[in-house]
């Protein structure tokens, strides 16, 4: 099937997956959640495949991005569970009021409609994905990326077997197999297809997505992720938790900016602890002064490394290490460890991203984590969706108005 055939199914299908009860989501999705567990060995078959070809043209923290161990197929199942136990939000009233001329006006949450979205590597994003546009009412086209292919075909065989079992049309759930650039350009365009488009992978495919859509389009983000170290309590713990605990993901700090007072006796402790983790520092003339570690380059403070690379700066003042980061962030998640609360206060309401810490690791920035039961991504604009994507983030809304006859 092309991709352009695919759209058609998919906006042909927007009314019957708007118009399914709670009980039918509930249904398609344990019975989806069964399947994937019943074709568990056949996923990892086909991921291993894909695997192999990765092997020697990525690095391993990307290759574990692509990895699926049965803890993660059995961890896709679980999240179409809790998918399915969280309120569909369509239907929602969202505010009624009575106008002067008697009108009664409503504003209730609807679907979206087709919601296409272009990942890349991590093929759990499949079944998340296929879980949140069902449960809140929408069709969903996918399109991963060449190096998951055949894992992303047989999960999605799996939940077509899922969406058979439970009485459900297959169209519902849609795989682009066209890996190549065509396909993605050909969502960008499909206006009057596609209701709206989620790029979900690297900051050249999210630039290119928002550049180039001609469709609604929602600006996940990359993940400069920053933490602030104004007090030794905790610090050392929450930074190796953010940074070594799964490097290749956005919500893994990129940034340690650490306040001079602390820094004579913060860093050693971080050179030593990092070091015991693999990972290089890369330092500024002010670290480097502390501890030994690789020179900060003029990239190295504007780069996702996704990797076991933390850069490292010594700031003077809470004022200095908010400015580093308006200069420096994608406006994901960035955190402050201070036992001072005017201080956490001053950098909640200074920083400008979609989620800010205090005292805690950047990598509870997930819609699982935040009970969403998973996520569509992480959005860092500010128009619209903001932050992990859940259920009510993949809807719209329409004002209702009932009147006994009202004319103007």
């Amino acid at each position: 099937m092309t991709t352009q055939q695919l759209l058609e199914q998919a906006a042909a299908h927007r009314r019957c997956a708007a118009a399914l009860s709670t009980a039918q989501r509930a249904a398609a999705l344990e019975q989806m959640a069964r399947a994937l567990e019943s074709a568990q060995a056949g996923i990892l078959a086909a991921n291993e495949q894909d695997l192999a070809a990765a092997r020697g043209s990525v690095s391993d923290v990307m290759l574990d991005r692509l990895r699926l161990t049965p803890q993660r197929v059995a961890a896709m199942a679980a999240g179409l569970r809790s998918v399915a136990a969280l309120k569909c939000p369509v239907g929602e009233t969202l505010a009624e009021t009575t106008l002067p001329n008697g009108l009664v006006l409503q504003k209730r949450r609807v679907p979206m409609g087709v919601v296409a979205i272009i990942y890349e590597s991590r093929p759990n994003v499949t079944a998340d994905a296929a879980a949140l546009c069902l449960q809140s009412g929408n069709v969903c086209v996918l399109r991963g990326g060449k190096e998951a292919i055949r894992s992303n075909m047989a999960i999605v065989d799996a939940l077509h077997a899922g969406l058979a079992a439970a009485g459900l049309p297959a169209a519902l759930v849609g795989l682009v197999q066209d890996t190549t650039r065509q396909s993605a350009g050909e969502l960008m365009a499909a206006r009057g297809l596609v209701d709206l488009l989620i790029p979900r992978g690297g900051k050249g495919l999210i630039r290119a997505c928002v550049e180039q859509a001609k469709v609604p389009c929602i600006e996940t983000g990359t993940g400069i992720c920053h933490i602030y170290v104004a007090d030794l309590a905790m610090a050392l713990s929450i930074v190796d938790n953010a940074k070594t605990s799964r490097p290749s993901v956005c919500n893994a700090a990129e940034v340690c900016l650490v306040h001079e007072a602390v820094a004579g006796q913060f860093l050693p402790m971080l050179a030593q602890r990092m070091a015991e983790k693999h990972t290089q520092l890369r330092l500024c003339p002010r670290a480097a002064a502390i501890i030994p570690g690789t020179p900060a380059g003029p990239d190295d403070f504007d780069t996702e490394f996704l990797d076991y690379i933390l850069a490292v700066r010594v700031v003077g003042s809470l004022e200095e290490a908010v400015a580093h980061i308006a200069a420096h962030s994608t406006g994901h998640s960035e955190a402050i460890i201070t036992g001072d609360e005017a201080a956490a206060q001053a950098f909640c309401t200074a920083v400008d991203s979609a989620a800010v810490y205090v005292n805690a690791s950047t990598r509870f920035t997930d819609g699982g984590e935040f009970g969403f039961g998973c996520e569509m991504g992480i959005s860092t604009q500010k128009l619209g969706a903001r932050g992990p994507m859940g259920l009510p983030e993949l809807t719209s809304y329409k004002y209702i108005i009932r009147g006994a006859g009202q004319t103007r």
